[in-house]
């Protein structure tokens, strides 16, 4: 029976990058996890073995290593636009990169100004880090030699609200045994993706860092005011907020684990439990997941955020 080939791609996944930029005694650094992925005219490798239109993925390693040093790590957009350029407009044979980096942040501590005395300065030191441990900044870039796809975003940022949700007046049937709650904790780890209407080098390119910050506020912020009847009501809010605000993203697309909390049992022990003590339970868990529009826009974002 003939065959043909289908979709394929290759490259250097996770290169781990720490570039540290020093000014004078304070110092800033950006920490990365950058995969590259290429495809083209890669069709005679796969058929006879021949390697002439491929660029090694050590290459690609190489690289990911040389930009950090020739160009600086500005942003992870950035640093991702200029390796896709980069491999599609140097390398004939190849048509289409994507970049993904996640980026992972650390928070500059804070001395006692002992240090500065020690050495005689001045300043106080400003080259002692803490890993944050709250989420893990994402983006993809991709480039095909004419236009850009930019979704950035973010995973593993666990918000809770104490009270201000309910979950009531659902359907019922005969296997349905939770009560419903007038007053629950509301819980989730969001994974969220935003995709950027900047498409086209004839266009100025977004305020990365600036757009980040303000769409995790905005985020947070819809998260913290919304009075939620349902954690699908919250992801809408939290979607419609980050587009009424930013003008430069189109789409969103959440998915949202509900970390549930169920009141614990204290009768057996003669104990009045008024919302106070909870099971924090990690499994089996609610996924919510959806996708928030400008009007007018069509969804690119894939359903299942895992790939992406």
């Amino acid at each position: 029976m003939p065959t043909f080939l289908g979709q394929n791609q290759y490259g250097k996944a996770e290169n781990r990058v720490v570039k540290i930029t020093r000014a004078g005694a304070t110092h800033h650094i950006k920490d990365l996890n950058v995969s590259v992925s290429l495809s083209g005219d890669m069709d005679e490798v796969h058929y006879s073995g021949s390697n002439a239109n491929v660029l090694p993925t050590d290459t690609t390693k190489n690289t990911v290593y040389a930009f950090a040093k020739e160009y600086g790590i500005e942003s992870a957009e950035q640093f991702g636009i200029h390796l896709a350029r980069h491999f599609v407009t140097s390398q004939e044979p190849i048509h289409r990169a994507r970049i993904r980096i996640e980026e992972y942040a650390w928070e500059r501590i804070q001395t006692s100004g002992a240090g500065a005395k020690e050495t005689g300065s001045d300043e106080q030191p400003k080259h002692s880090f803490v890993r944050q441990g709250q989420e893990t900044r994402l983006t993809q870039i991709t480039y095909d030699g004419e236009s850009w796809e930019v979704v950035s975003g973010l995973k593993d940022l666990v918000v809770m609200n104490s009270t201000d949700s309910e979950f009531w007046g659902y359907v019922k049937d005969k296997y349905t045994t939770l009560p419903e709650a007038y007053d629950r904790i509301l819980a989730t780890q969001v994974s969220a993706r935003w995709r950027f209407n900047w498409t086209d080098d004839g266009r100025e390119t977004p305020d990365w860092e600036e757009s980040y910050e303000q769409t995790r506020k905005h985020l947070l912020q819809a998260f913290a005011e919304t009075y939620s009847l349902s954690l699908q009501q919250t992801l809408f809010q939290m979607g419609s907020r980050i587009i009424d605000h930013r003008g430069e993203i189109d789409e969103v697309r959440f998915s949202l684990p509900n970390k549930h909390h169920f009141l614990a049992d204290l009768g057996p022990f003669g104990l009045k439990n008024d919302n106070e003590v909870y099971l924090a339970a990690d499994r089996p868990y609610g996924l919510i997941e959806g996708t928030v529009l400008r009007d007018g826009c069509e969804a690119r974002i894939p359903v299942d955020l895992s790939n992406l």
